[in-house]
Parts: C-alpha cells; structure tokens; sequence
C-alpha cells in the first residue's frame, strides 16, 4: 500500500498542470477554431439562457492536457471560474480538448438530478461525437449545448438507439433470457470465460497557452459562487 501510495503521488506529478484560465465568456475558444461570428452565436445564446433561467453553461476549447488528467482538470476550471450560482449550484462546463480528442461535461451539484453521468454520456456519445469526427466543432458545440439545454429542462429525447453488433439492446436482453432458459435445463459442467479491455487516448501538448483566441467581443461573464462534486461525463472521438 506504501509504494502504491509513492507511485501515486510520482505520477500526478509527472504531470505538469496546464494554465487553468480565468474565463470572460460563455463561449471560450483557445485553439482559433471557431469564427468570431460562431463565438458571437455561441455567447448570445448562453448568456440568454442564463438570463431566463439562472443556469449558467459555459464551454471551453483548448488544445491539449499533455496527459494531465481531463476529469482533474475539468473539475478545476469549473471550480475556479465558480461556476453557477452560489445559491443553486446549477453551472455547466463543456470543456473539448481538440488535439486529444477529449471532451467532458462537467455538471454543478444543483442539477445532478436533471442532468445525470448517463445522460451526459448520452449527449456526448449521440449528439456531439459524430461531428467532431467529422471536424465540425460548431456543429458539434451547438449540438451538445442544445442538448444539455434541453436535457436541463426535462426534454431531452435522443432518436438513438444503442445497437451492438447490429442488434439492438431488447434484442440483446430477449437473447440472453432464451439463453438462460436453455442453460438452466443442462448439466452445470462447463465454464464461460470472458474478457475485457480499456482504450485510453491519449495526446500531446497543442500550441501556446491562454494568450488569444478566445475572445468574441462579447465579455460579461462572471461565475455566481457554484460548485461542483466530480457529476458528469467523458468521452472521446
């Protein structure tokens, strides 16, 4: 346990913490990929949802984490930028990390509820993904803001359906009954292995820090005192 608890502290140190940014926007892009007029889209429609609901969502684009940990990270920008009101807790960070192909939805106490780790992944799997692979940030960003928006207030509807290997999930759930139907009338003398795996992705530093690219001409915004407890969702493309 001793040298686990070494190896831990080696390694969340052979990681140098990237700039965590002071944010002045709803929208943020680091990376100049998205348009002043995007950006300009982007804050307008956000900073009229805070408006009519309180609620604040903020997005985020940098480059790269250079292995840094993205839920870590994440977690420390919403943190530091208080994200939401102090009252609620009801604040939201889209952070996408371009050159990683990384991107998290980081969800406020106060809407846990509404906006659950399986819905975020949801969002991020069904709404956002497929046009990022396509390189179509703004796409993607409207897409999954719309559907946090949405999913907020209780009208999130994906058309999605789950399939694996061409079958969907109540086709999966009616095979396994029949399945253990079958299994139940043999003799238990057999063994079923199975195995699994983990992909991770990884990246490396992009260009630059925080210095420009991010500014829309918008401005005005200011974290209201929320806070954050680690609820939401990642997911990659």
């Amino acid at each position: 346990m001793f040298y686990l608890f070494l190896f831990l502290i080696f390694y969340s140190s052979s990681f140098a913490q990237p700039e965590l940014p002071q944010l002045s926007n709803w929208a943020n892009d680091y990376t100049s990929t998205l348009s002043p007029q995007e950006l300009q889209q982007l804050n307008f429609r956000l900073k009229s949802y805070e408006d009519t609901t309180t609620n604040q969502l903020v997005s985020l684009m940098i480059a790269s984490l250079d292995g840094y940990p993205l839920e870590e990270y994440s977690f420390e920008v919403a943190e530091r930028n208080k994200i939401g009101t102090k009252e609620k807790s009801n604040g939201v960070l889209f952070l996408v990390v371009k050159n990683d192909k990384k991107m998290r939805i980081e969800v406020g106490y106060g809407l846990e509820g509404v906006l659950p780790d399986a819905l975020s992944s949801s969002i991020i799997r069904n709404e956002i993904t497929p046009y990022f692979r396509k390189n179509e940030y703004y796409a993607g960003i409207t897409s999954g803001i719309n559907a946090i928006i949405a999913a907020i207030g209780s009208e999130y509807k994906s058309d999605f359906k789950e399939k694996s290997n061409g079958i969907s999930i109540s086709g999966i759930i009616i095979l396994l009954l029949i399945i253990f139907i079958i299994i139940s009338f043999i003799p238990k003398s057999g063994r079923i292995g199975r195995s699994g795996g983990y992909i991770y992705h990884g990246g490396s530093w992009g260009s630059g820090g925080f210095g420009g690219g991010s500014s829309s001409g918008f401005g005005g915004f200011s974290g209201g005192g929320g806070s954050f407890g680690g609820g939401g969702s990642s997911g990659s493309w």
